[in-house]
């Protein structure tokens, strides 16, 4: 297995922000959320599917205003066509790798996760996630093989972290046993349709030290919304703890909140 290159620092605990709302409830929360360099916006997959690539940009626009003292500004655009932003990716995307300015005094660096939770045509998706400025893109792990190969190898082509969203796949293991290249990131994830309509329905907490002990690889666990849960996420040795109904509208709690979880995930 190759050796993995990433951004995220595997002795440090994170807490992923799930922005699934609109992109006017992504800018107040943005605006609210601490400072801290163990903080990565997620732009979900609902707001990815509603703004499109443009959804990806503005958010990263947005908290790299926050992180270095910016005004955040106003969303610019209402409503994207499909084809305006396909033609506008090929038109401006040229480059093998994707470069983003960062201030040389700066000492946290935005992370944006790009929940594409890619099926199909791996490379394309990754190379639309890296032009949106992504640092991070999400596939499932139902996909083909073929295409989850592809997904990783573009994802370490261009400098992106690869992360494999495993639910509702009973054992990650198979999936990763036959992958030439592992992803950075294992996603363990109940479902929102799964947790509602299926109460006994639990977050695999078990499979964490199942891939631990086989592979140098993070994990991510979602589908927990509480403190508790996360709590009992990082017990469990998760690296990531990923959150978004608390942060689907933001609120004059939003920033105690994601404080309180930055307690909770250390």
């Amino acid at each position: 297995m190759n050796k993995i290159i990433s951004k995220l620092n595997s002795k440090k605990k994170y807490l992923q922000i799930a922005l699934n709302s609109t992109l006017e409830e992504a800018q107040k929360i943005i605006a609210q959320i601490p400072i801290s360099d163990r903080i990565l916006i997620e732009a979900g997959t609902p707001l990815i599917k509603r703004y499109g690539e443009e959804g990806i940009r503005q958010i990263r626009k947005w908290y790299e205003q926050r992180i270095w003292g910016e005004t955040i500004e106003s969303p610019e655009i209402s409503s994207v066509s499909f084809n305006s932003l396909i033609s506008l990716f090929f038109e401006n995307y040229s480059q093998s790798k994707i470069t983003k300015k960062i201030p040389s005094n700066s000492k946290i660096i935005p992370y944006i996760v790009a929940d594409l939770k890619m099926m199909d045509r791996g490379e394309t998706e990754v190379e639309i996630a890296a032009y949106a400025g992504a640092d991070a893109a999400v596939a499932l792990g139902h996909s083909p093989i073929e295409s989850l190969n592809a997904f990783v190898q573009k994802c370490e082509d261009l400098g992106l972290d690869a992360m494999i969203d495993m639910m509702n796949v009973e054992y990650p293991l198979s999936i990763l046993r036959q992958l030439k290249k592992l992803p950075r990131v294992v996603i363990l994830h109940r479902g929102v349709d799964e947790e509602r309509f299926n109460k006994e329905k639990q977050i695999p907490l078990h499979e964490i030290r199942r891939i631990k002990s086989n592979y140098d690889i993070l994990i991510a666990i979602a589908g927990g919304d509480t403190l508790r849960e996360a709590q009992r996420a990082i017990f469990n040795d998760a690296d990531i703890v990923v959150v978004w109904k608390s942060f689907f509208q933001s609120s004059e709690d939003t920033a105690n909140l994601a404080e309180q979880f930055l307690k909770e995930v250390k």
